[in-house]
């Protein structure tokens, strides 16, 4: 529940400042998520050096002996926020700034920051449900880059059919 509500909250500051972005012609706007995409998958695939701004530490032990329930909830909502924790794709900083510049709906903020907490509970999910966490962290490590290159490309084409539709 914590990561939803993070995700949302960090999907609403964003909507509520794209209005900034209005003046800017459609156009424009649409080409910098473009060519932002562009430098993501390349950051992804390693041709581009390139660091993330990022909060690069993890959330403090202390959030979770606030008591077992609050604890979790505080720290899925750091965790879901995406603000307080290490983000090492490019995706969820293209996707941040797609609804930043594009000026989309309310719905469609919704629905990103909802499927970035998702997101984020998905991998802790199926870690804990393969009851092989070392198992699942070697798979992982084989699967990353695809899975973290296969993320900007999505986000990148969804823009493009998004701007060109």
């Amino acid at each position: 529940m914590g990561l939803l509500a993070g995700g949302l909250a960090s999907a609403m500051v964003l909507w509520l400042a794209s209005g900034l972005a209005g003046p800017v012609p459609d156009r424009w706007r649409y080409s910098i998520v473009l060519l932002a995409g562009l430098v993501a998958v390349l950051r992804d695939l390693g041709v581009v050096p390139l660091r993330l701004p990022q909060n690069a530490r993890q959330i403090p032990q202390d959030v979770l002996r606030g008591g077992l329930v609050r604890g979790a909830l505080q720290f899925g909502f750091e965790l879901g926020t995406g603000v307080r924790t290490y983000v090492s794709a490019s995706a969820p900083y293209l996707l941040a700034l797609a609804l930043l510049v594009t000026g989309q709906r309310w719905q469609v903020a919704v629905l990103a920051g909802l499927g970035f907490g998702a997101g984020r509970a998905a991998s802790a999910l199926a870690r804990y449900a393969s009851q092989g966490g070392e198992e699942w962290d070697a798979r992982l490590a084989v699967w990353l880059r695809p899975i973290v290159v296969g993320g900007s490309v999505v986000v990148t084409l969804a823009f493009g059919l998004l701007f060109l539709g």
